[in-house]
């Protein structure tokens, strides 16, 4: 069963309830709910989900791959599919299509996301979309695994880097769930 509104629409409550100082970010949110919008698909261009991968190796490091048509390093993640039954289980489809480190080579830092971001996309006139957003769900896991195969067709390159890399909110939130990545932000990284 795919991804429902209702289960987006839990998932930002319970994400609310810890982080209540978030709610103005993401009310516009509850409003596209709120009106029917399908969040879920990719031609809901006022804003629709993805989802992020924040993996964390064994050196406290975090994955980032480099975006083919976005021309930047993000974390691994992507749109969601219609087999996705959840949006932990869709971080996890993406992470495998872009790096090739399989779900069982990942364990999980709880099952609700550590951070929801909502930023503008770019037009993209190759694939007809106009600029737009995405509620980016993004979910917390650990690996001892290694890049295998890029998603060549999206994905240029993969990099571990120090913590220092992400944005306040992400790195903050990292750093709280596991303290062992704190030391690792080396500057030039």
């Amino acid at each position: 069963m795919a991804i429902t509104a209702d289960h987006i629409r839990t998932t930002l409550t319970v994400y609310l309830d810890a982080h209540p100082e978030e709610k103005p970010d993401l009310v516009p949110v509850f409003d596209l709910l709120d009106t029917g919008s399908d969040i879920t698909s990719r031609k809901e261009f006022r804003g629709h989900a993805t989802v992020g991968a924040a993996i964390v190796n064994t050196d406290g490091r975090i994955l980032h791959i480099h975006h083919r048509a976005l021309n930047s390093w993000l974390l691994p993640g992507g749109h969601l599919e219609s087999q996705d039954t959840s949006l932990l289980e869709a971080a996890l489809r993406e992470l495998a299509e872009e790096t090739g480190i399989p779900a069982d080579a990942v364990t999980s830092v709880g099952d609700q996301p550590i951070h929801i971001d909502v930023h503008p996309i770019p037009a993209n006139d190759a694939k007809s979309e106009p600029e737009h957003r995405h509620v980016d769900f993004r979910f917390l896991f650990r690996t001892t695994a290694d890049v295998r195969q890029l998603q060549t067709d999206e994905v240029t390159a993969a990099s571990w880097r120090g913590i220092d890399t992400l944005k306040a909110t992400l790195r903050q939130r990292i750093a709280a769930a596991l303290p062992d990545t704190r030391s690792t932000a080396l500057p030039g990284c």
